[in-house]
């Protein structure tokens, strides 16, 4: 193990490379009978990486996940061949909405206090990638940047990792190959980026909520705002992605429904018009699902392409989705200032495998957040 990240690491009841039998187990959905696997049981929290943030690796292998279960966030992994849980981190301060599996299984990314690190699968040891322990400041609440998620491109090359850092976020860009981590941009909110998934030089990110969607080279050049809200009606954007094969973000704008914005010419067209609150699009590009909340009708599944994008019900979710703020017809926050109860292991975040054959989501219908893969019919 790295020296430079002994002071981290303190022993539980489980250990790093611990394997754990399956705690996987099958039902059918009361209400579409979608077949549903529970894969988590521990009376603790857990749950996947965010909406857009893979929980697989390519090859699906491993689906990897964070588990409370040691009494602190570890990332964990299920072996989709045996069906075992191996615990993958043993570190102190796990930044768990940062934590981000390579495509190709090779590593895990995460945050832990103010370094940037890696867990090779190969054999578990930890590597720092750089160490921001002069400039970071820890972001109070767990909602938009202060969640601290982070982008690994398509082709695991880069890795963009937005800190905050005094009064200002830093945007660094981690060159995976050199080792090199750079400065690429400054702002007063850097949250959510996302790399293009087919232009590993070109990133989305969330800025404040006034002016919510940006993109910008990873040299930081060409750093724009794509869409300018429209303040009279107060819209809320949020919960964005780019639609592969395309320079299309879809955007929902709470809780009226998603359209999308090409960020070359600018065009905006409508997508859906219902409730779609995290949405998220397989990797062809023409399939969508989202968890639904005000009212919660589970989670939905629709056609990104034809302008309609008529929902039909996959599953029940059954989770308590926190957060009352969410009951808004606008933006409340252009209403004063929101206090903002918001667990965000209590949202399903639905994402879909890399086959696109299933739906990977959380719920804490148990009274426990636990993970969730739901398959997708064939029709």
């Amino acid at each position: 193990m790295p020296k430079e990240f002994s002071d981290l690491v303190r022993k539980f009841p489980l250990a790093r490379g611990e394997i754990l039998p399956p705690e996987s187990k099958k039902f059918t959905d009361d209400t579409t009978g979608a077949i549903l696997r529970q894969v988590t049981d521990h009376p603790s929290i857990h749950h996947h990486p965010f909406y857009y943030i893979p929980s697989f690796d390519d090859s699906m292998e491993n689906l990897f996940f964070v588990s409370h279960r040691t009494g602190r966030p570890e990332i964990f992994a299920e072996n989709q061949s045996e069906g075992s849980l191996r615990q993958i981190s043993e570190v102190e301060d796990l930044g768990e909405w940062s934590v981000h599996p390579s495509h190709d299984g090779q590593y895990v990314y995460f945050m832990a206090g103010t370094r940037t690190c890696r867990i090779w699968m190969k054999d578990l040891e930890i590597e720092v990638l750089a160490d921001f322990e002069d400039v970071f400041v820890r972001t109070k609440g767990m909602v938009g940047a202060a969640m601290g998620t982070t982008s690994v491109s398509r082709d695991d090359r880069y890795w963009a990792v937005p800190i905050k850092a005094a009064d200002l976020f830093h945007f660094y860009l981690i060159d995976l190959e050199k080792g090199d981590a750079t400065l690429i941009l400054e702002g007063d909110s850097i949250g959510h980026p996302e790399f293009h998934p087919e232009d590993s030089t070109l990133l989305r990110y969330a800025g404040p909520y006034q002016n919510r969607i940006w993109i910008t080279r990873i040299d930081g050049s060409e750093n724009r705002l794509v869409y300018q809200r429209d303040v009279e009606k107060k819209e809320w954007i949020v919960h964005e992605t780019w639609r592969p094969g395309t320079h299309e973000i879809l955007t929902t704008n709470w809780p009226h429904g998603i359209f999308g914005i090409d960020v070359r010419s600018g065009k905006v067209r409508p997508v859906c018009s219902f409730n779609a609150w995290h949405p998220m699009i397989n990797r062809d590009g023409n399939l969508m699902v989202a968890d639904t909340h005000f009212p919660d009708r589970g989670l939905q599944v629709f056609d990104p392409l034809d302008g309609k994008g008529e929902p039909t019900h996959l599953c029940q979710t059954l989770s308590s989705n926190e957060g009352a703020h969410w009951d808004a017809d606008h933006c409340p926050y252009d209403d004063g200032p929101v206090k903002v109860y918001a667990p965000q292991h209590t949202h399903p975040h639905p994402n879909f495998s890399p086959d696109g054959k299933k739906v990977v989501f959380t719920s804490d219908r148990t009274g426990y957040a636990q993970i969730y893969v739901v398959e997708i019919p064939s029709d």
